[in-house]
């Protein structure tokens, strides 16, 4: 019997089996799985008397939120699909994806509203804008106006098409102009099946989304955490002692984290003064982890902690650090090195690492490919864009531009973006390498290593450093201890400490082409010691 695969399985499933639980919190209101499935219903029907249309693309400007959440079902019930932005993008960054993406209503807390108001005019095609806290003037109407126009009616899923778009995420690297991932109902159905296949301890899980739900790790989840009835707690804005008090309070049990809110975490000064012992997996993803970060956050948290890795083309999900059957830990520290690493693959995806001719590089830990993925998780293209989807796919294989090491059971290594790896004298030098060595300084908060021009080699490793307060760490003392770890040409030849923040994209990636080109244009700031 065929029965199509749609992401609102996920949600008729918690209805069913855990309607009278409660599963949605967010800030001071709570929902039920029954109460959350029949305001996310009355959303879908209220969309359709607004004129929403089958594959018309709704906007979110918006932290984590209930109503957020429930635009994850309401609009694709609707046959509609949800487009979840940035809240960080500049104006123009908006504008151009809202206008490229031709969406017809954007939804906004009111935190935004002075941004709609730059946007309205210049966006044309949206025809509702629609608040999701009280009325403001730049608002047609408030979310509970609109749900007020919609009625609780369950999706016909026999009626849906597995194939059609369902969500629209735009990218928002370091690097290139924002392109819109297209992700299928049965894309999304099927990697919300593989992650629940890595859930432990359902019956007692409480999942914190703690990164903002237009970010890939926090997207990810949430159709699996409804799909296995788990309570799960809005986040709305991450801040540390904000975490410290919901992990308290909830007894939250899973987390996932992109390496800058870990850090924040682990420099917090009230880190020890929350009951955090309850949590017990924590994901590390969105950018490469240390080992030195992972055991400093097992340390601090008493729990599993490990890398997982995958793009907004990818669901995101293509392999996590996890322990794997039959590969047994030397020691804490090759423990802590596995778990650093990308590692191997979830149920329904193939990675391989390849070199230019689509030939697996040998898998000694030494040879650098391209990280190529294919299977059930892989997008169904960028929105608008056939030429550009064409040009990172070799038949079913997706290029993720990410460069990496292989070992012979199957865990990945990340080194570093295919655009970011350094040519120095014709040796290739991972920056992220770098970076982790640097880190593992306990006097550094955050790093990014990058290429700077040198007349000799043509470019060396250039970083800049922002030291945890009150530390005085000079360049000389930074280079010692380097000097242990890293091979003479990959040290770097520049290093600039800062006080200010590394400049960051909306999903917490440092924005290395910012911190690369006051190199190259001369402007480096002086080298202090």
């Amino acid at each position: 019997m065929f029965v199509p695969l749609t992401p609102i399985r996920c949600l008729h499933r918690a209805v069913d089996l855990f309607g009278k639980r409660v599963g949605i919190v967010s800030g001071h209101r709570q929902f039920t799985y029954a109460e959350f499935g029949a305001r996310c219903e009355r959303l879908a029907t209220a969309l359709a008397k607004e004129g929403i249309q089958h594959g018309d693309r709704v906007a979110y400007l918006s932290f984590n939120t209930h109503q957020l959440l429930e635009g994850y079902y309401g609009v694709v019930q609707a046959r509609a699909i949800v487009m979840p932005l940035n809240v960080r993008l500049s104006p123009l960054e908006l504008t151009n994806i809202l206008n490229h993406s031709g969406a017809r209503m954007l939804l906004f807390e009111n935190d935004f509203a002075p941004l709609v108001e730059m946007l309205r005019p210049a966006c044309r095609e949206i025809e509702r804008f629609v608040t999701l806290d009280e009325k403001v003037p730049i608002a047609d109407m408030t979310y509970e106006e609109l749900l007020d126009k919609g009625h609780p009616e369950r999706a016909d899923i026999f009626s849906i098409d597995e194939n059609a778009i369902a969500e629209l995420f735009y990218t928002s690297g370091s690097t290139g102009t924002p392109k819109g991932v297209m992700l299928g109902h049965r894309t999304l159905y099927l990697h919300a099946m593989s992650v629940a296949t890595l859930a432990k301890d359902v019956e007692s899980m409480v999942d914190l989304h703690t990164i903002p739900l237009f970010h890939a790790n926090g997207w990810g989840k949430p159709q699996t955490s409804t799909m296995l009835g788990v309570k799960q707690i809005m986040v709305r804005r991450f801040e540390p002692t904000g975490v410290f008090k919901l992990i308290q309070e909830h007894r939250a049990t899973d987390m996932a984290l992109v390496p800058t809110m870990a850090n924040a975490l682990l420099n917090a000064p009230d880190l020890g003064s929350y009951d955090v012992s309850s949590m017990r997996n924590i994901t590390l993803g969105g950018a490469a982890a240390s080992p030195e970060l992972v055991e400093r956050m097992e340390k601090a948290f008493h729990c599993d902690v490990y890398s997982g890795y995958g793009l907004t083309e990818t669901s995101p999900m293509l392999t996590s650090g996890r322990t794997k059957p039959g590969v047994e830990y030397t020691s804490d520290a090759d423990r802590y090195r596995r778990r650093a690493m990308a590692g191997w693959t979830a149920p329904g995806v193939q990675v391989r690492v390849v070199d230019l001719n689509m030939q697996d590089v040998p898998r000694d830990m030494q040879s650098i490919g391209e990280v190529v993925a294919a299977g059930d998780h892989v997008m169904e293209g960028y929105f608008r864009e056939p030429d550009v989807t064409a040009s990172v796919m070799t038949g079913p294989w997706f290029h993720s531009g990410d460069m990496a090491i292989w070992d012979e059971d199957g865990f990945i290594h990340i080194v570093d973006r295919k655009k970011e790896i350094i040519i120095s004298g014709g040796e290739n030098i991972s920056s992220l390498e770098v970076e982790k060595a640097i880190f593992a300084h306990p006097d550094v908060f955050e790093c990014a290593v990058v290429a700077a021009p040198d007349e000799k080699w043509g470019e060396v490793p250039a970083a800049v450093v922002v030291r945890k307060p009150g530390s005085q760490l000079t360049c000389d003392e930074l280079m010692e201890f380097l000097t242990l770890r890293l091979g003479k040409f990959k040290l770097p030849r520049k290093i600039a400490f800062t006080d200010e923040p590394l400049p960051k994209t909306g999903t917490g990636k440092i924005r290395k082409l910012v911190l690369r080109e006051q190199f190259w244009a001369g402007k480096e700031k002086r080298v202090q010691g």
